[in-house]
């Protein structure tokens, strides 16, 4: 029987990025081959990556980083996205990553550090089945539009952030914030 209902449906995956950044492209180019020709699970999940949106490829803090991969020595760290400084943290261990993007403070302290970064194709070269890498990646859920998803602001239970033209003694602090005013959450 064929499933006649289901023959014009459209994937909603990305087979491409939405970007059109020639080093990315170059990049996908690459990844594709790869993904095709090796029976590596590595370069699918890199091509996958490589199309996502911003939204979806969160940033790796280098402190973050260093506690990923504390027990994992002689790996390289491939972060399909941006790794950022974090002045928190105030020694830097040995790191070898690769990534997309490295902000200037990250990347001066890697080096400072005795670390190595890579570009992704200069990874490709080295790994190309991606042996000896770990596949690492941020926090989606740390964006700031995440903390106003979910029930109501002010309905019960409820601990998402409502969207306040101001944080003062006037603005949300009565019906639902104290037990006198309704309920208090």
């Amino acid at each position: 029987a064929i499933d006649l209902a289901h023959k014009h449906v459209k994937s909603k995956n990305r087979s491409a990025p939405k970007s059109d950044n020639v080093y990315l492209l170059l990049l996908v180019k690459l990844f594709r081959f790869l993904a095709r020709r090796t029976d590596s699970n590595f370069n699918k999940v890199v091509l996958k990556r490589l199309y996502m949106s911003r939204v979806n490829r969160p940033p790796v803090s280098l402190s973050r980083l260093a506690s990923l991969t504390r027990n994992i020595s002689g790996n390289t760290a491939v972060v399909i996205g941006t790794i950022t400084d974090d002045e928190r943290m105030e020694v830097v261990p040995k790191l070898s990553v690769a990534a997309l993007h490295v902000t200037k403070g990250a990347r001066a302290r890697i080096l400072n550090a005795g670390g190595e970064i890579l570009t992704l194709d200069q990874l490709a070269l080295r790994a190309p089945t991606g042996s000896n890498c770990v596949l690492l990646r941020g926090k989606r859920s740390a964006r700031e539009a995440v903390k106003h998803f979910g029930r109501a602001p002010g309905t019960p239970n409820s601990h998402t952030k409502p969207y306040v033209r101001s944080k003062g003694r006037k603005f949300e602090r009565a019906r639902g914030r104290r037990a006198s005013r309704g309920y208090k959450n």
